[in-house]
């Protein structure tokens, strides 16, 4: 059998306790969509080897188009409960090759710490399930008629999180056996009744589920708290040549000439790739992509950017704009800027609006006036936590 982690992650609820006209799941938080912190959060942890999506009927383009290059496995078509989504997400996995373990996790909690699934891991060393809980703090009282009849003892209560760690084989047969016509509130209470102990094992505050329009306020406010703005600059020249292919914001463009240089020499993704190096303050693109090594020669620099996108969500961070400027006497850059606009958003995987593409000239003065070559001009604006 496969030693494959896979974490489950389900999306398919439509979240309307929380108001808005769009599912929790895919409104923002600090410009970034539940989902998307959610995936991101267990993309960052070493141990996941995969993610498996699960989304309600519909939504799969709009999924697809949220994460960008993000490394999703699959997505699967949910159910109209939790139970179907879930058992649908476990079905593709076995039919996939299964996996040793899975996380099945709510993407209403997208604020995932890694240590949680360290203490996770740790349990599945010797117990077939084990989930996050949080003791109860407060006072808890029965009602009766509006009226608070009794004090109940809160010893030995805990508040049940997500993600929630199984063995694979024990879910997917908990799933398969449990009553269709009755629903379970967990998948833990699934595993229980098929007859394995479950581990209780210690939660996070900041895994609470974001249920109401309140919860998304208080989300918002910490995060926005917890997090500082970087912005990085970028620079880069490259000379126009004849037999060359021009590729500009990832779009090859006709013109006579085509630029000459590192790999594609795509003169505004590199300078937009040191913009966020920069913000990152990890160096640059040829720290990273060396023009000396012969690997990267004719290479698409959009493998460039998405790296530079993947090393700001590896710090937790997340794209707020990028802005471009290209500086030539031909091409004409309006022709293709709404092309080179959604190539950028779909390679960052951020919305269109988070993308500006711009050009001028230099008046017929220098390199670029005498069209011997182009220059790109790039600022990125990241958030990233703050350091405390």
């Amino acid at each position: 059998m496969t030693d494959r982690t896979v974490a489950l992650l389900v999306a398919a609820g439509q979240g309307s306790r929380a108001g808005g006209d769009i599912p929790k799941q895919f409104r923002p938080i600090g410009g970034k969509p539940v989902l998307i912190h959610a995936v991101d959060a267990l993309a960052r942890h070493p141990a996941i080897d995969s993610i498996v999506l699960v989304v309600g009927a519909g939504q799969e383009d709009d999924v697809r188009a949220m994460l960008g290059n993000r490394p999703v496995a699959a997505i699967v078509q949910g159910a109209d409960s939790r139970r179907g989504s879930v058992r649908a997400g476990l079905e593709h996995i076995a039919s996939a090759g299964g996996a040793a373990r899975i996380f099945v996790h709510d993407a209403a909690r997208p604020f995932l710490p890694a240590p949680v699934i360290d203490r996770l891991l740790a349990a599945l060393e010797g117990a077939i399930g084990a989930i996050p809980v949080l003791p109860v703090a407060d006072t808890l009282v029965r009602s009766e008629q509006d009226n608070a009849a009794e004090v109940v003892d809160r010893n030995g209560l805990f508040r049940v999180q997500t993600p929630q760690a199984f063995r694979f084989d024990a879910l997917l047969a908990a799933h398969r056996l449990w009553d269709s016509t009755q629903e379970a509130t967990d998948d833990a209470q699934m595993v229980r009744q098929s007859g394995h102990d479950v581990m209780l094992i210690a939660g996070d505050e900041r895994l609470e589920k974001l249920t109401y329009a309140e919860d998304f306020a208080r989300a918002e406010a910490r995060m926005g708290a917890a997090r500082s703005v970087r912005t990085g600059m970028g620079y880069d020249v490259h000379r126009l040549a004849p037999e060359e292919e021009l590729w500009l914001c990832g779009i090859r463009i006709p013109h006579d000439r085509g630029l000459a240089g590192h790999s594609d020499a795509d003169v505004a993704i590199h300078a937009l790739v040191d913009a966020l190096l920069g913000a990152l303050a990890e160096g640059d693109i040829g720290s990273h992509f060396p023009p000396s090594d012969p690997q990267w020669r004719g290479a698409a620099s959009s493998r460039f950017l998405e790296y530079a996108a993947g090393r700001v969500a590896k710090r937790d961070g997340f794209i707020e704009h990028v802005d471009l400027t290209l500086i030539c006497e031909a091409p004409k850059i309006g022709p293709h800027r709404d092309a080179m606009r959604n190539r950028i958003a779909e390679i960052l995987g951020i919305t269109l609006d988070r993308v500006s593409v711009k050009a001028t000239t230099t008046e017929r003065l220098g390199f670029a006036g005498r069209r011997e070559g182009i220059a790109a001009q790039a600022v990125a604006s990241l958030s990233l936590p703050a350091l405390i």
